[in-house]
């Protein structure tokens, strides 16, 4: 059996190996990931969101244009 090396991270410009981080280590790495990757989908939807308010404020001002 060939064990992979778990890669390591960087946090403030420092490295660690993440193989050497205690269990308690390990799961605040995994909430912050879940945390970053939950804020990058939130941002995709407020992008959504921003695009339909300006096509709807666009649509509203075409109508009473008109």
């Amino acid at each position: 059996i060939k064990w992979k090396k778990m890669p390591n991270i960087t946090i403030d410009g420092k490295e660690y190996d993440l193989d050497d981080l205690n269990e308690n280590a390990k799961m605040q790495l995994a909430n912050l990931q879940f945390v970053q990757a939950e804020i990058k989908r939130l941002e995709a939807n407020l992008a959504v969101y921003k695009t339909a308010a300006s096509t709807y404020s666009n649509a509203l001002k075409n109508e009473l244009e008109a």
